[in-house]
């Protein structure tokens, strides 16, 4: 729940515009948010005051917020058109934005205002903000990072616009029954979205399926035609992205697809309703549900139509934008800059040299030229797995004229190739955009790779391991495309917006300028040794603790104790996360103070929330065993001082208030598996201490921090591989550490799942046959780690100076660090100031 307006942050100074003497649309004053307030309830909702619902309320007040983006919305477009700007467009299959009102009412500085004139009407401004539903665009940290990618464009004043899929059911909004992870459709635009404006003229045609046609044109040069097949069509809604403290407001533009032919007159008068509609239902399941289940054929099939459907409308409204200026390409990459989030829109491309060779009719050499200098791709993953490769069969059949432009593009890569490297067949086999085998796949991230003037990972390790483990012959090739951009938040929702105590504490020592400037953050270590300080500190961590403790109580029936360490895990449940060491752990732990209740240093809280892939069986395993851990565990608390809460359906607000109330934060990934990660920044933010391995950002995090405000365990990237190398065997870990073995068979033996005694034998058999992500390997650095934490804690003052010392550490990991190095590094884009 949002607190009173008396608690929360300094917001930045108000802009030339919203003035008092403004009209009800654009007055950023009490008086005039409430005229616009009453002027949606009655001519945009249809109802009186009196008669409004809550919903209404809600709805009439972020419509009066929107009123006073659009203003600069318009402003922002025209003074982007009129000064021909290069712009930065952002191709992302997710972006996880949160909730909208309060970030808006934040950045406009509006806040006071309304929730003053939500007061003079009788409403509680936090009960409406509390109604607004999480956007379902995302599912994790990729999705994350764009949103505060797109926060820190408009607050820096950079020319950017996202790209995605507006999906009407997103990931999946997650309960739990019996302990298990059941999910359920996320209604998120059940009841309206308020922030978007749809453009139907705007509307792109994105073709499916059919052939290609070739034959000479009248310049005597070959033309590839792509015809017959499906049409589909993609509609934008927008959504506006405001800037902080400024009169920037960019745009995140999301595509619907709808069916070129809606309905079938005919067949519908001759009574087959069914097949009337068939058309309608086949083009608009494609912007139903985020990452549909790929483990069959047609989920693969609408998988790559998900992503082509929103790469080709992207594409084209890059390019219809461009020629609203230009009369020919010339300038294409001098005024166009596109970035790849990951390899899920890499078919772009191939969709641009479409475009350009066989539209535009453009060279081929030309058309690549302008294809390099204009694409930039950012990896985001060390998996295998996930850097995509479809079947050739299933492109062929999908996207024929594509294949035909990668297979060209390959062959003239490969050419190159072999100059090079004239006599290494093995290369040239490893660097082909094809890979061979029984059945032929396109490699996406080579394809993204081979068309980008620019190569980044996500934090300074990653970066190293793409380039020497995951890429090495393409950094080989070409070392002067590989660069490093380590991943950032949005201090404004992960620290001015969530945590307001914090931010009020922070602002009356060091000032307002840390919003846009976190590097000013610098200035609290001096405050680290002042004891009045520390107090205040712990005072505001003790006041979240509290709030989050009442919101499990009200969610989960379980009270927390505030004066527990709230240990934090909140992120996507993969096992290379090892949320299933934490979990065994505990289980440890637990028979130890069961044992021994002496043994326990200082209470515990363990904080989970997670999602699981639908179709990914160990991981829903996992969560099941938490909950089962939770039942026993949470049933004598009392004795062991010992307690764990799984939350249902993590998601960006649920973030917002678990964050600010965290002790520690457990960042426990194995060493060389997580790309960057952003919840460790966010936590750290935050004042919590991180637990964790030398991974992804963890690395820099360390040092920015210091050894001794970092809580490190586990073996490093080189020690994972030269570990597996020798023969690693996970049974003799096992046999060797009896606290270990004793909490696998406890687990193994049905303890935590009476209704299934054989419920976790998969769990137990995957650590015991294979452990992959060596979770026996670390566990007793870990556990080990973890008396550290335990025993820190108790020190009240030292663990306190440790918190405020990674809060004012944390300025490195600003987003607006991370957009400005990509947009004079990679995009060469300049901030543009919108009057």
């Amino acid at each position: 729940m949002a607190p009173p307006a008396s608690a929360r942050p300094a917001s930045p100074p108000p802009s030339a515009s919203g003035t008092p003497e403004d009209s009800g649309r654009t007055g950023l004053d009490a008086a005039s948010v409430r005229r616009g307030f009453f002027e949606h309830v009655r001519y945009s909702r249809g109802k009186n005051p009196e008669t409004a619902t809550p919903h209404d309320r809600f709805m009439a007040l972020s419509l009066a917020v929107r009123d006073r983006l659009t203003d600069r919305w318009v402003k922002t477009a025209r003074t982007y058109y009129e000064q021909d700007v290069k712009r930065a467009y952002y191709l992302s299959a997710e972006y996880l934005l949160g909730r909208a009102l309060g970030n808006n009412l934040l950045n406009l500085n509006m806040y006071e205002a309304a929730a003053a004139a939500m007061q003079d009407v009788g409403v509680d401004l936090s009960q409406l903000l509390e109604m607004e539903p999480d956007a379902g665009l995302g599912n994790g940290g990729l999705g994350r990072l764009a949103a505060c990618f797109l926060d820190s464009l408009a607050t820096l004043g950079y020319p950017g616009m996202g790209y995605g899929i507006r999906y009407e059911f997103g990931i999946f909004s997650q309960d739990l029954v019996e302990g298990h992870q059941v999910e359920r459709a996320d209604e998120w635009l059940k009841f309206g979205n308020p922030w978007e404006i749809v453009r139907p003229e705007k509307a792109v045609p994105v073709r499916f399926f059919g052939r290609v046609e070739h034959h000479q044109g009248p310049d005597g040069r070959p033309v590839a035609r792509w015809v017959g097949g499906k049409t589909v069509i993609g509609v934008p809604y927008d959504t506006p992205i405001a800037g902080y403290g400024n009169n920037t407001v960019n745009t995140l533009r999301l595509w619907q697809a709808r069916a070129s032919a809606e309905f079938d007159l005919l067949l519908f008068n001759a009574g087959d309703y069914e097949r009337s509609v068939v058309e309608k239902n086949d083009s608009e399941v494609i912007s139903k549900v985020l990452y549909p289940n790929d483990a069959f054929q047609a989920g693969k099939e609408l998988r790559l139509k998900q992503q082509y459907f929103f790469v080709a409308c992207s594409i084209a409204d890059i390019v219809r934008r461009y020629l609203k200026n230009h009369n020919d390409f010339r300038d294409f990459s001098r005024k166009v800059a596109i970035q790849l989030n990951d390899t899920h829109p890499a078919i772009g491309v191939a969709e641009l040299m479409r475009v350009l060779v066989d539209e535009k009719r453009l060279l081929w050499d030309e058309a690549w030229s302008i294809t390099q200098e204009t694409f930039g791709y950012t990896n985001h993953t060390l998996l295998a797995e996930a850097m995509e490769r479809w079947p050739v069969s299933l492109f062929e059949r999908l996207l024929p004229r594509h294949l035909e432009i990668i297979f060209e593009i390959n062959q003239r890569f490969m050419r190159q190739v072999q100059i090079r490297y004239p006599f290494d067949v093995e290369k040239q086999q490893r660097m082909s955009l094809v890979e061979e085998g029984p059945e032929k796949k396109i490699r996406m991230a080579h394809l993204a790779v081979v068309g980008s003037h620019s190569i980044n990972g996500v934090a300074a390790l990653h970066t190293d391991l793409l380039r020497r483990d995951v890429l090495p012959d393409f950094a080989q090739m070409y070392p002067e495309r590989f660069n490093n951009k380590t991943n950032g938040v949005t201090p404004r929702r992960w620290l001015a917006w969530c945590n307001p105590r914090l931010s009020k504490l922070i602002t009356s020592r060091i000032g307002e300028g840390w919003a846009t400037d976190l590097d000013q953050l610098q200035k609290l270590e001096a405050h680290a040794e002042d004891p009045e300080f520390r107090k205040a500190f712990r005072e505001v961590k003790r006041a979240n603790k509290d709030e989050l403790a009442q919101h499990v109580r009200d969610l989960r029936w379980v009270q927390l104790n505030p004066d527990a360490i709230f240990d934090v895990q909140i992120k996507r449940l993969h096992e290379y996360k090892r949320q299933l060491l934490d979990a065994v752990h505990i289980v440890a732990l637990w028979m130890k103070a069961r044992r021994d209740p002496a043994s326990v240093i200082t209470p515990r809280a363990f904080l989970f929330g997670a999602k699981a892939a639908p179709g990914y069986h160990l991981a829903k395993l996992t969560i099941r065993l938490i909950n089962g851990i939770a039942e026993v565990v949470n049933s004598d608390a009392g004795a062991t001082g010992l307690q764990v809460v799984f939350l249902p359906n993590y998601r960006v607000s649920l973030a917002e208030r678990i964050i600010p109330a965290a002790d520690v934060s457990e960042q426990i990934s194995t060493a060389g598996w997580e790309a960057s990660g952003t919840g460790n920044m966010k936590l750290m933010l935050n004042g919590a201490l991180t637990l964790g391995t030398l991974d992804g950002a963890n690395v820099e995090i360390r040092d920015a921090v210091g050894d001794e405000n970092f809580f490190l365990f586990g073996l490093t990237a080189d020690e994972v591989i030269a570990r597996k190398k020798a023969g690693y065997r996970p049974r003799e870990v096992y046999e060797s550490n009896t606290e270990l073995r004793e909490a696998l068979d406890l687990i193994r033996s049905g303890f935590f799942s009476p209704e299934d005694r054989n419920l976790f034998q998969p769990l137990v058999d995957s650590l015991l046959n294979e452990d992959r992500y060596l979770v026996l390997a670390d566990f007793a650095s870990y556990a080990a780690k973890q008396e550290d934490v335990a025993r820190a804690y108790k020190d009240t003052e030292s663990w306190t100076k440790k918190c405020i010392i990674n809060v004012a550490r944390a300025g490195i990991f600003s987003s607006d660090r991370t957009i400005k190095q990509y947009a004079e590094e990679i995009w060469r884009v300049q901030q543009t100031n919108v009057e």
